[in-house]
């Protein structure tokens, strides 16, 4: 019987019910219990062994002529020993880190925290190199967009626009769909995490899809279609954008230390904006008309009024602040300057600096810093990151390493570039499926492509831009990302369902990417011509 009352008693209509803190929390399975329980000692008898006790074959005999100019010159300055010592000492951590990472025995920033100092006492890298990674401007752009991102959230704008879009055009199942993409697209520009950005989203969506019939476990297929696209629509918008995710700065960051230049917000907004919104329009006819086809009578709102609940929650805001106006002008601002920084030379740090400043400035800003919302933890993590990605480019293992697998499975200096091409974007899309971190899979891949392409005589923008515009590939399954596991939780899918639609989009986005590497790529001057 009180089950009963408080079934009646939750309101469907009612956006407070699907607060973050209110969604069950998704318990680990057996094998992932498992994982965690021998993550740590794996890590450490891998470490041992790589570090101590295991002769890796292809550092034994280590070609000066094969290395990168870093290598070369780390190679000349410490000796042919001590350089063989730095490469077994930064595969055992790297190992060993992959492992935690992978596993989750420990937090991932602990992992970062430890890689850090296991690469200062093995003498990797000198301690000023370790600890400024803290202090790489990629970092400080994470930083500053975080503040940016919690103007936005503080002053409501975000909330507002999703609300006002959705009522303003969500008059049917395909308006609806399509009003999230846009909006999914607006937040990518300024909201770098695709966490905050599901967050945001999630009692809008929770709403919409009781309006059309489906609500506390009531599964339809608009409900599947509408959380299922909004997950695909999350990390496309991010992939659309160098500062949508932390992952992406990262891989801007290890592509311009290896060819001695930035990798401009615009030049990778104008190659990789246009594939993703063709992404979107592919997943939302292949998910609502193939897939989950949605049937007549969830085409237009089952609830009566339903929609009044989120016209309410608008009015509720209030009229449009000044300092909502404020905010809205300044990152205004801050986009043109990123959008046009090839030709004016300001850095998006340099920009993003600027305006996180006036937002917190008294009396002319808009938050204060206890408004700010900075996930430190996750900041450590990408300050571990970019300190394996030191180390590989003192080490310049990743060339050495690939240098000796093609030589081991016979591939030789006239392997086609298509041929790269196609495993190198392959391996990273796929990957997402068993691997949870973008930045781990952005550390690992990302150096292997530029190691290839140094190998093969390619430009490196060639193959490594192209795999950093895979990055976002993480919804196929709920443990791929933070975002696939809150969405799971709303109970709207099943893990088949998520599969389905998952494994389609990353096959026809791998597909697609082949084809703009033999045609709009090309075009942009990013993968040579005549090599397909």
């Amino acid at each position: 019987m009180q089950e009963k009352i408080k079934k009646e008693a939750f309101d469907v209509l009612d956006m407070k019910n699907y607060r973050m803190e209110k969604l069950p929390i998704r318990e680990k399975s057996k094998f992932e219990n498992f994982l965690m329980q021998i993550g740590a000692p794996l890590a450490i008898i891998s470490f041992l062994l790589l570090m101590f006790f295991v002769e890796v074959p292809f550092l034994k005999n280590i070609d000066v002529n094969t290395l990168s100019e870093s290598g070369k010159a780390n190679f000349n300055s410490i000796g042919l020993q001590q350089f063989i010592y730095s490469n077994k000492a930064m595969l055992a951590i790297f190992t060993a880190s992959l492992i935690l990472w992978v596993t989750e025995a420990i937090p991932n920033y602990l992992t970062s925290l430890i890689l850090i100092i296991a690469l200062v006492l093995t003498k990797v890298l000198p301690e000023e190199v370790a600890y400024a990674q803290l202090g790489h401007k990629i970092m400080w752009l994470n930083i500053l967009s975080f503040i940016l991102a919690s103007m936005l959230v503080a002053t409501g704008v975000a909330k507002r626009f999703a609300l006002w879009f959705i009522l303003k055009f969500g008059k049917n199942s395909s308006t609806i769909m399509l009003s999230f993409m846009v909006i999914n697209i607006v937040l990518s520009l300024f909201i770098s995490a695709t966490t905050a950005k599901a967050a945001i989203l999630l009692p809008i969506m929770m709403v919409v899809a009781a309006v059309y019939g489906a609500s506390k476990g009531d599964r339809n297929n608009f409900g599947r279609n509408l959380i299922l696209q909004n997950l695909f629509q999350i990390n496309m918008g991010a992939s659309s954008f160098l500062t949508g995710s932390g992952a992406n700065l990262l891989a801007a960051s290890l592509i311009g230390g290896a060819i001695g230049s930035d990798i401009f917000f615009s030049q990778w907004m104008i190659a990789s904006f246009p594939v993703a919104l063709g992404l979107m329009m592919i997943g939302w006819i292949i998910g609502t008309k193939i897939i989950f086809p949605i049937p007549k009578n969830e085409r237009l709102p089952n609830i009566s009024g339903g929609m009044e609940s989120l016209k309410k929650e608008l009015n509720s805001m209030g009229s449009f602040s000044f300092n909502e106006l404020k905010s809205v002008v300044i990152f205004g601002l801050i986009l043109g300057f990123w959008v046009t920084d090839k030709w004016h030379g300001i850095s998006p740090t340099a920009v993003a600096f600027v305006g996180a400043i006036i937002a917190l400035m008294p009396k002319i800003g808009i938050i204060k810093w206890n408004d700010v919302d900075i996930p430190w933890h996750l900041l450590l993590f990408s300050a571990g990151a970019y300190t394996l990605g030191a180390g590989f480019k003192v080490t310049d293992l990743p060339s050495i390493s690939v240098n000796a697998f093609f030589d081991a499975v016979g591939f030789g200096d006239s392997t086609p570039f298509w041929v790269l091409y196609i495993v190198l974007t392959g391996l990273m899309v796929f990957s997402s499926l068993f691997m949870q971190s973008k930045t781990m899979r952005t550390m690992i891949f990302i150096p292997i492509a530029i190691g290839v392409a140094t190998r093969f005589g390619f430009e490196i923008v060639s193959l490594a831009l192209p795999v950093a515009f895979l990055i976002e590939h993480v919804y196929v399954l709920p443990f791929n990302s933070k975002p696939a596991l809150l969405l799971y939780s709303t109970n709207h899918y099943s893990m088949t369902d998520a599969f389905k639609f998952g494994i389609s989009m990353q096959t026809i986005a791998w597909v697609i990417s082949i084809l703009m590497a033999m045609t709009y790529f090309k075009w942009l001057g990013i993968t040579p011509n005549g090599l397909f």
